[in-house]
């Protein structure tokens, strides 16, 4: 089965094209090696995708004939991604949470609050040197 196709169907990608151009632009390496979209990938083979900031490492099992359901897609790959990846993703939603652009809009009232618990905690250290 082709790489993009079975990133797509083990749920990867939504699409297969984005799986495609994940491939092309070097995201996908099989067997440590960067790899064509169309390259043919078998059990045992050791895929390293990069998305999202973070490199997930996935061991072949099966190949399925379809897109499978959710539920399903343990059977066909084992995630041997370390935890500390995963870990990081977690910090990046949380900073992601905080962080307002420039230019969003007026500051909540509670952002208000914490810039002005700020200013005076900053002023108060300033008069104390």
């Amino acid at each position: 089965m082709r790489i993009d196709k079975y990133l797509w169907c083990i749920r990867y990608f939504k699409t297969r094209s984005v799986a495609t151009k994940a491939c092309k632009e070097g995201k996908v390496r099989v067997n440590g090696d960067l790899i064509k979209p169309s390259r043919e990938i078998y059990p045992s083979d050791k895929i390293t995708i990069r998305k999202n900031q973070i490199s997930y490492e996935l061991v072949v099992l099966d190949t399925p004939d379809n897109r499978i359901g959710a539920k399903l897609v343990d059977i066909y790959r084992k995630d041997t991604t370390p935890k500390e990846a995963l870990q990081k993703l977690d910090l990046l939603k949380y900073s992601k949470d905080y962080y307002r652009k420039k230019g969003a809009g007026r500051p909540t009232k509670k952002d208000r609050r914490d810039i002005d618990d700020w200013h005076t905690d900053s002023t108060e250290n300033d008069s104390e040197e």
